[in-house]
C-alpha cells in the first residue's frame, strides 16, 4: 500500500467514527429534548451553548486547531440539535391550518392567530386586474422586477424617508418572506452565525436553519418591556458573525425600540461590518415615532416591505427588498435560480396599488387592536401595549400554562390564537391577532376568556 492510500484508510477510519459519535450524539440530543418537552423547556440555551463553544475554543488552543474550523463544526452540530428538538412545534402556521381544516368540515373559526387584515384591497387594484390581458403584461421579466414598479418603489421610499433610493437599489419579490429567504441564503454562508431578538417570527430562524446558518438569540422579556441589552449583543459577536435581524414595529410583540437603542444596534452592526436585515412590513402600522433602517444609509443594509399587510394583498404574494446595488444584484442572482421571475401581472396591480391611500387601514387596525387591549386587562393576561403592528402578545398568569395545548384545545372552542412558543422559548404567551371586526373579536376575547377559565 502506497503511503497516500495509507493516509486515505485512517482518513476513512476516522470518517467512520466520527459518523458513530454524531449517531450518539443524536440519540442523546433526542433524550434531551424529549425532557425539555417534558418540563416546558426552551429549544435553545444560550448560555450553555456559550459555556460549549469557550471549551471548544479552549481545546483548539491546546491541540492547535485552526479555530474557524471548529467553531464551524460546531455551528454544524448545534443547528442540527435544534432541527431534531424542533420536529413537533407548534406555530401560527399549524394552528392556521388545523383551523382551515375544521372549517372544511364545516366548523366556524374566528381566526386569531394570523395576521390577515379582513379588508379588501384597494379598488384600484380591481380595476388593474382587469388590464393585465390588454396592457400585455404576460411575458417573462426582469429578476429584479419591471423597472417601471422599481422605479415607482424607489420614489416612494426616497420621498417617505428623505433618503436618495434609485431603481437599482430595489428588488422585487415574492412576498416579504422570500425578501427574508433571499438575504440570508444568497449573503450567508453554511457556519455562518446570525443574531435574531426574541420573541420573533418564526421565519427568520427557519431559514437561517434552512441555510445550515447558526442562530444567535437575544432573549427579550415582559418585565424589560421587550427591549435588547445592547452589551448582550456585542458579546456575541465573533468572527462568525455576518447578519443581525431587526423588526420594529415587532411581530408578534408590537415593540417599536425606543431611538437611542436602536442607533447603538445600527452603530454595534457598523462597527463590526455586520448586514442588518430589517423587516418593516408593519411600517404603516406604527402608532408612535418609527425610524427606518433606511434612514442611517448603511450599505450593508437589507431592508424588505410587502403589500401584504400595507395594502390588504396577502394573497397576492407580492413584497420587495431596499438594499445597494451590490447585494440587490447577489439575492437576484438566486431569485432568477428560484421563480425565474415575480408574476408581472401581480407586480402590474402592485404598481397601481400605490396610488392608492391605505391610512384609513392603519386607523382601523389600531381601533380593533385597542377592542382586544381593553378586553385582554379584564382577563387574567399580563402585557406590554403594544406600539404598533396588529397583534397583543400575553402572558397567562399560570405558571403550568402551556400555550400550545391551549392553542389546540382553544380550536375545538370555535377560535384560533397562535401560541407563544413559535416565536421562541415563550410557552406561557399567546399571540392574539386583531385583524377581524370589532364585534367578531369581542366573541373571540370572549371564548378565549372562559376557556382560561
Amino acid at each position: 500500500m502506497s503511503d497516500i492510500d495509507k493516509l486515505r484508510d485512517q482518513i476513512d477510519k476516522i470518517t467512520l467514527e466520527i459518523i458513530r459519535l454524531l449517531k450518539a450524539r443524536v440519540e442523546l440530543v433526542k433524550e434531551i429534548g424529549s425532557i425539555k418537552n417534558n418540563l416546558g423547556l426552551g429549544i435553545t440555551n444560550e448560555e450553555r451553548e456559550r459555556q460549549l463553544r469557550t471549551k471548544v475554543i479552549s481545546l483548539c488552543k491546546e491541540i492547535g486547531l485552526e479555530e474557524r474550523i471548529a467553531a464551524t463544526m460546531l455551528n454544524f452540530l448545534l443547528n442540527e440539535s435544534v432541527k431534531i428538538q424542533s420536529s413537533g412545534k407548534q406555530t401560527h402556521l399549524s394552528i392556521f391550518l388545523k383551523a382551515k381544516s375544521l372549517e372544511q368540515q364545516g366548523k366556524k373559526i374566528i381566526h386569531m392567530e394570523v395576521g390577515e387584515p379582513d379588508f379588501y384591497p384597494p379598488k384600484i387594484v380591481k380595476k388593474a386586474l382587469g388590464e393585465v390581458y390588454d396592457k400585455g403584461f404576460t411575458k417573462y421579466g426582469e429578476s429584479k422586477g419591471m423597472p417601471e414598479f422599481r422605479a415607482a418603489l424607489a420614489r416612494k421610499n426616497s420621498e417617505r424617508y428623505r433618503t436618495n433610493i434609485k431603481t437599482e437599489n430595489i428588488m422585487v419579490s415574492s412576498g416579504a418572506r422570500f425578501s427574508v429567504f433571499l438575504s440570508i441564503s444568497s449573503l450567508l454562508h453554511p457556519g455562518d452565525e446570525i443574531i435574531i431578538i426574541e420573541p420573533a417570527w418564526p421565519a427568520y430562524r427557519e431559514n437561517a436553519l434552512n441555510a445550515s446558518i447558526k442562530v444567535r438569540t437575544v432573549h427579550t422579556t415582559l418585565e424589560e418591556k421587550w427591549e435588547p441589552s445592547t452589551k448582550e449583543i456585542e458579546s456575541m459577536i465573533n468572527p462568525n458573525t455576518k447578519m443581525i435581524v431587526l423588526n420594529y414595529p415587532n411581530n408578534p410583540t408590537g415593540k417599536i425600540l425606543p431611538r437611542k437603542i436602536q442607533d447603538q444596534v445600527v452603530d454595534i452592526a457598523i462597527k463590526n461590518g455586520l448586514y442588518i436585515l430589517s423587516d418593516e412590513i408593519y411600517s404603516d402600522y406604527a402608532y408612535k415615532e418609527w425610524k427606518s433602517v433606511l434612514s442611517y444609509e448603511y450599505n450593508k443594509s437589507i431592508i424588505t416591505q410587502s403589500f401584504s399587510k400595507s395594502h390588504a394583498m396577502t394573497g397576492f404574494r407580492i413584497g420587495y427588498s431596499v438594499s445597494s446595488p451590490e447585494i440587490i444584484d447577489r439575492m437576484a442572482k438566486l431569485q432568477a435560480l428560484c421563480i425565474t421571475n415575480v408574476s408581472e401581472p401581480i407586480q402590474y396591480v402592485s404598481l397601481k396599488a400605490l396610488e392608492a391611500d391605505t391610512s384609513d387601514n392603519t386607523k382601523t387596525m389600531k381601533n380593533r387592536l385597542g377592542v382586544v387591549i381593553q378586553k385582554a386587562k379584564t382577563m387574567r393576561l399580563d402585557f406590554e401595549e403594544p406600539d404598533g403592528a396588529m397583534y397583543l402578545f400575553a402572558r397567562v398568569r399560570n405558571d403550568n400554562f402551556d400555550g400550545s395545548d391551549f392553542a389546540n384545545k382553544l380550536l375545538d372552542s370555535g377560535v384560533a390564537v397562535a401560541p407563544g412558543e413559535a416565536f421562541g422559548d415563550y410557552q406561557n404567551f399567546l399571540r392574539i391577532s386583531a385583524c377581524q371586526p370589532e364585534q367578531t373579536l369581542i366573541e373571540g376575547m370572549r371564548v378565549i376568556n372562559k376557556v382560561l377559565g
